[in-house]
């Protein structure tokens, strides 16, 4: 399996603001979230073009995006404001969910879509400030899934939900629990309810998980924030450090800090001084599949290297 160093990492794009997930598709275009309001497209020339939000609400700030069959995107407001947006083509903004069983959504961290149509938003925490969930054993964060019956509340109590995905097999609905330091994974009732959640992948001192993506056998590769950690995790429990960018007596701090309770914000985006830049998301992309992606959220470009795994193809590949 892979060890890389930084050195090993290739930089495309430019002038990317806060672009804190990353989606590739066959075409060879990446598309990224940018704090500026809109959305980053990374062309395959390796050139950034943007789309910028119009009307849209005050501090909004996209963080988890979708892409849709149209090239029309969701995406999750990490502002005040909170919810799930829709943005056309031409950058115009309308709302898609603001609220779930008659309460405001929170600060919103992520929103993506299945094969069968349903989307998938998870939020956090429900403390405003978000930091304020920032501390070991804090657990209050949820996930919405929308569909023809509405939306509604299908997990609650995790500890700082993040990304939420299905894997490609359509059975199992993965998220990553960022202060919980785990990937857990929900059975997907046909009702589009969950069944009883697992944990997947429990990781140790100095991992922080943010984005994820499934490779093509079946593994799930991971990013941590402040670590700038790249894991392999197996189907089998086995994982494995494919890159990391940390100094290790800052780490050792972190830990510290995590465990009596004084852990905050500084430690979270003290990774973004590193050159891989607080890494965030994670897509196989290329012709193969073989070319990993990495966003981050104080990067300007999108990091990437070549696995020898193929990724597995998420659901808006062909988009």
């Amino acid at each position: 399996m892979l060890n890389l160093s930084v050195d090993d990492i290739a930089f495309v794009g430019e002038d990317i603001q806060r672009g804190e997930c990353v989606l590739a598709t066959r075409s060879g275009d990446l598309f990224l979230p940018d704090k500026r309001g809109g959305v980053n497209i990374v062309r395959a020339n390796g050139k950034s073009e943007r789309i910028m939000a119009k009307n849209a609400p005050e501090g909004f700030m996209p963080n988890g995006i979708a892409l849709l069959p149209d090239r029309t995107f969701l995406m999750a407001d990490l502002g005040p404001g909170g919810g799930v947006w829709h943005m056309a083509q031409d950058g115009a903004m309308t709302p898609r969910l603001l609220e779930v069983h008659g309460k405001k959504l929170e600060p919103t961290n992520f929103v993506g879509i299945d094969s069968k149509g349903r989307t998938w938003v998870t939020v956090s925490t429900h403390l405003v400030p978000r930091e304020q969930s920032m501390k070991k054993g804090h657990a209050d964060g949820y996930i919405v899934v929308m569909d023809e019956r509405g939306a509604r509340v299908v997990a609650e109590g995790m500890g700082f939900t993040n990304e939420a995905i299905v894997d490609p097999s359509g059975e199992w609905l993965y998220v990553n629990e960022t202060i919980a330091r785990c990937t857990s994974r929900f059975p997907i009732r046909a009702d589009g309810s969950l069944g009883r959640k697992e944990v997947f992948a429990q990781y140790g001192a100095g991992t922080f998980p943010d984005g994820f993506t499934f490779d093509a056998e079946g593994g799930v590769w991971i990013v941590s924030v402040v670590s700038n950690r790249v894991i392999r995790a197996t189907p089998d429990g086995k994982q494995h450090t494919v890159i990391q960018d940390a100094d290790p007596a800052w780490l050792e701090q972190v830990e510290q800090a995590f465990e009596d309770g004084s852990y905050s914000r500084t430690h979270l985006d003290s990774g973004g001084q590193r050159r891989l830049a607080n890494l965030s998301g994670i897509a196989f992309g290329g012709a193969d599949l073989k070319t990993v992606y990495l966003a981050s959220l104080f990067g300007s470009q999108v990091g990437s290297f070549r696995s020898p795994v193929a990724g597995a193809k998420p659901v808006h590949w062909e988009f």
